[in-house]
């Protein structure tokens, strides 16, 4: 039977609010009256971002950078390490950098030539070094950077660090979790800390905005049908074991999302101005912007600033995974990420957060990948897979500018660290993922058991 185009965009909206999202305790650990007698949405009080870069990244261009003037050619049968920055592109420096900004400070941090102006953050940031991922496959790099736990080959374990963040907190927002383009776990928390999960911003646009698009099945009648009709013996077995009722209650968060509107919170191209003002903050001068770095960057802003969200996990930028070409296409790709990453700062800094300062002072960023490149270069050009890793912790309940850990002066090896201070140790240990993972939930003072390991207890504020 066709439906009537009008009545059936409803119908749709009811269904992907019943169907789509079942099981979707996903949109607030309360009630969600308690949610919709609250449509004035709050920022969470902590937030939490995961950016990653995807590929495995070149740390010899990124935040483990070496003097090309002492790891020369010359001596590349010693060092193993050739720093390859004779760049074809001059927005790229051939030494690392050190910024120093005026009523900052001098940095103690030395940054690769693909950081660009993100680097003037040294002062919210540490860099820890050295890190020993323990595999060189793509997946279980990333899972394991995802989860603080090795994989089973390549089998994720355990919860995403976000998960973990909405499983503890129950924060009041209407969608706890997002995760662009990026794998999430939920190992036994209940549904209200799942990550909502979306390719790019259009799924996301689809996704909390009302369908015009009817459908015309069996099924939508079934549920049609269902809704209103006198519980039966039959469909109380089935409230019983749980699924009615959630049923119902998935179907009444998404109406009320979709009430909501959340998704013009999302439409870059809306024509106000406030949409214009994030337009020119972000650089997105076209619809072909939105879905780029610094677009992922704004809707990553946009979601805490808005309180729709506690936590994002975002998949910002790719092309790393160079092993043919030259240093200079692998540099650009990294660019981009760091240059949506200065928008996206930036903004944090400048935007108050209604329980005092700004935005930063309330959000906490991890910046990472599966793994690193190699410290030579290939005979194509390009480097391949390395163990050795680093990555940026910065931002809320954290240190700042300081590296911790370190790696090797030969072939850039995971160094042996004292994992109290991360001063090189032969008697001390590797910083693995789980380290990292552990920092950030201690930096919320969540619990961090799940990690079987201590925190790296120098970097907490």
């Amino acid at each position: 039977m066709k439906k009537n185009p009008e009545t059936s965009a409803g119908r749709r909206s009811f269904l992907k609010a019943g169907a789509g999202f079942l099981g979707a305790t996903l949109f607030g650990g309360m009630p969600f009256r308690s949610f919709a007698a609250t449509a004035a949405l709050r920022p969470a009080d902590r937030c939490f971002v995961f950016v990653y870069f995807s590929g495995g990244w070149d740390q010899l261009l990124a935040f483990d950078p070496r003097d090309p003037a002492e790891f020369t050619a010359e001596r590349v049968s010693e060092t193993r390490i050739l720093p390859g920055y004779s760049f074809t592109d001059a927005r790229f420096p051939s030494q690392p950098i050190r910024p120093d900004v005026a009523g900052r400070g001098r940095s103690n941090i030395d940054f690769g030539p693909a950081v660009g102006d993100f680097a003037n953050h040294y002062d919210l940031m540490t860099v820890v070094r050295g890190i020993n991922m323990t595999t060189l496959a793509h997946e279980e790099g990333m899972r394991y950077f995802i989860t603080g736990k090795r994989p089973i080959g390549a089998a994720a374990r355990g919860s995403s660090t976000a998960t973990e963040v909405v499983g503890q907190m129950s924060p009041a927002v209407p969608i706890p979790s997002i995760a662009m383009n990026v794998e999430s776990y939920n190992e036994g928390y209940p549904g209200s800390a799942n990550a909502l999960r979306v390719n790019n911003r259009n799924d996301l646009l689809l996704t909390l905005g009302k369908t015009k698009v009817p459908l015309d099945s069996e099924m939508e009648k079934h549920l049609l049908d269902l809704n209103g009709q006198p519980i039966t013996c039959e469909a109380a077995a089935y409230g019983a074991g749980g699924v009615g009722k959630t049923y119902a209650t998935s179907r009444e968060q998404m109406q009320q999302v979709l009430s909501s509107g959340l998704d013009t919170a999302f439409d870059f191209g809306f024509n106000d101005q406030e949409h214009a003002d994030l337009r020119g903050a972000y650089n997105l001068t076209s619809t072909a912007s939105y879905d780029q770095p610094a677009g992922r960057a704004a809707l990553v802003a946009t979601a805490l600033k808005k309180g729709i969200s506690q936590c994002v996990s975002i998949n910002l930028v790719g092309g790393l995974d160079t092993h043919f070409g030259t240093q200079t296409s692998h540099a650009i790709n990294q660019r981009s990420g760091f240059d949506a990453l200065n928008l996206l700062v930036k903004d944090l800094r400048n935007s108050p957060h209604p329980s005092g300062g700004n935005f930063m002072d309330h959000t906490t960023i991890m910046v990472y990948s599966e793994f690193s490149r190699t410290p030579l270069i290939n005979a194509s050009s390009g480097r391949d897979h390395h163990l050795t890793n680093s990555c940026l912790l910065m931002g809320a309940g954290l240190k700042n500018n300081q590296v911790f850990g370190r790696s090797g002066n030969v072939a850039m090896t995971p160094a042996v660290v004292d994992l109290r201070t991360g001063v090189s140790d032969p008697n001390g240990s590797n910083i693995l993922p789980e380290h990292i993972i552990a920092t950030v939930l201690a930096s919320a003072k969540l619990d961090y058991s799940i990690t079987r390991v201590q925190p790296l207890q120098s970097l907490l504020a």
